[in-house]
């Protein structure tokens, strides 16, 4: 639940929602596999155009509450940015490649097909090598987060992407060059960074001289944001549905160190933050921004190397179908932890 906020019934139930959805996605890719393969067919860069389109609609009316003539405030942040940082380039990478090994290559290895295990880790190493661009100001926005650090944070880190991303993944996979597929990293910051920030803006200004206008402005767009969020679920299991009834047992054991991953590093991160004394509002999307991954740039990256069909792609995917599940559950952990992180 959202501290210090009246909250409906529909947002009260949105684990039970999110569960629904789940169910309805894989059961909709079963009966019309099809259909959802042409949806997921359409796109541009391995970015797809449906999903971008519903991402819009969640972080528009997030980006809306942001004054960038206030922008300047982010720098008492300063520790909030650290944590992040040091999470996100320091840590999750480098436990993400340890959790592989334990898991896929000893732990699992009798169940897993033996030809793809080193496919498996690669996967798994490149969907942790990249924070997340666009999902995190949902997230953000679901835990009361400051808007105005998230979308600094995600700015900082798509500029440290754009030169580390590559050595840290031949590094990490033991390889010599690394081919990063720029046109998806690019088009993935224009369009959940870039445009979204101009369009919120724009409307922003005209909305300025009413502050009431505003905030009915956002209140009303509130519940169009959540149904996206929805549609976004319904719409990723669907495209992986065949998948997932096919290798049940593969997408299981690849999502266990995924998850450990997750909310090892969520948890550092929020941990860190009450050390720190950083505000809750930036504890929450600190957190969030150090567990959550950029999963198109992941999954692109695992098919321009491996191939479409390797493992190191069905891996990236696994770390799509359980993105938002996963972070809906940061996201009530965080809010239902802030009693308990301001004590003292």
């Amino acid at each position: 639940m959202k501290p210090n906020s009246k909250i409906n019934a529909f947002e009260r139930n949105l684990t039970w929602w999110v569960l629904a959805c789940i169910v309805v996605g894989i059961i909709l890719g079963k009966l019309t596999p099809s259909f959802f393969q042409a949806l997921g067919n359409i796109k541009l860069a391995q970015v797809n155009l449906p999903v971008a389109l519903l991402i819009w609609l969640m972080i528009i009316p997030m980006l809306l509450k942001v004054d960038l003539s206030k922008m300047t405030e982010v720098a008492q942040h300063s520790k909030g940015f650290a944590v992040t940082l040091a999470i996100n380039w320091l840590i999750k990478p480098f436990s993400m490649a340890i959790l592989a090994w334990l898991f896929i290559r000893h732990w699992f290895a009798p169940y897993l097909p033996a030809d793809q295990i080193d496919s498996y880790i690669a996967g798994l190493i490149l969907l942790a090598a990249a924070p997340c661009t666009a999902m995190v100001f949902v997230w953000s926005n679901l835990c009361n987060g400051d808007a105005k650090f998230t979308l600094s944070q995600v700015a900082v880190n798509d500029i440290i992407m754009l030169f580390a991303f590559a050595p840290l993944v031949a590094l990490l996979l033991g390889v010599s060059s690394i081919h990063v597929p720029w046109d998806t990293l690019s088009l993935s910051v224009a369009l959940f960074i870039v445009m979204p920030l101009l369009i919120s803006q724009i409307w922003r200004s005209a909305l300025k001289s009413d502050a009431l206008a505003l905030e009915k402005t956002n209140a009303r767009l509130q519940p169009f944001s959540l149904a996206a969020l929805l549609l976004t679920l319904i719409l990723l299991f669907a495209f992986q549905g065949p998948q997932i009834l096919a290798q049940p047992l593969v997408i299981l054991l690849l999502a266990i160190p995924i998850l450990i991953q997750v909310y090892l590093n969520a948890g550092l991160a929020y941990w860190l933050n009450k050390k720190l004394k950083v505000a809750h509002c930036v504890a929450g999307p600190s957190a969030l921004i150090g567990a959550s991954n950029f999963f198109e740039l992941a999954v692109a990256t695992a098919i321009a190397i491996f191939g479409f069909n390797s493992g190191a792609a069905l891996a990236t995917v696994v770390g799509v179908l359980i993105e938002v599940p996963v972070m809906l559950s940061i996201v009530a952990i965080v809010n239902n932890s802030s009693k308990w992180y301001d004590r003292n």
